[in-house]
């Protein structure tokens, strides 16, 4: 994979990747930039949302569950001190659907965890993270 940045002018960049999409990445006014795209470690997480995400939903709709909505959501810790890596993720799944079934969940949520989700396979080894289910 190739992945580049282009700059736009003071702290504002465009990015993109082999998939030839583009997102705008930059900062807050506070820190020169124009508040105008996403920050770097926004994309750390919407990524690692995105790949688990997916992986879950395949998983869930092969075994059938009846999913109406369902989010990913992470909630990061950041160290106070730079670099402001995170020190502690949670990841949440929300499913709201027809008599789902917890262990059906439970399963899809380990098997992204421990078998296909690249970026959570990363992030692990420098970051413990844990996971919450929700099903509504």
């Amino acid at each position: 994979m190739d992945a580049k940045v282009v700059w736009k002018g003071r702290m504002s960049f465009s990015g993109s990747s082999d998939s030839g999409f583009w997102v705008p990445l930059g900062t807050s006014n506070d820190l020169g930039g124009d508040n105008d795209g996403f920050r770097s470690m926004e994309l750390i997480a919407i990524g690692l949302a995105g790949c688990t995400a997916m992986d879950v939903i395949s998983i869930l709709e092969k075994k059938r569950q009846k999913v109406v909505r369902f989010e990913v959501e992470i909630h990061a810790e950041k160290a106070s001190e730079h670099p402001r890596v995170f020190t502690g993720i949670e990841i949440e799944y929300i499913i709201h659907g027809d008599e789902i079934d917890r262990a059906a969940v439970e399963r899809a949520v380990e098997l992204s965890e421990t078998k296909y989700c690249p970026a959570q396979a990363m992030l692990s080894k420098a970051v413990p993270i844990t996971h919450k289910i929700t099903i509504e």
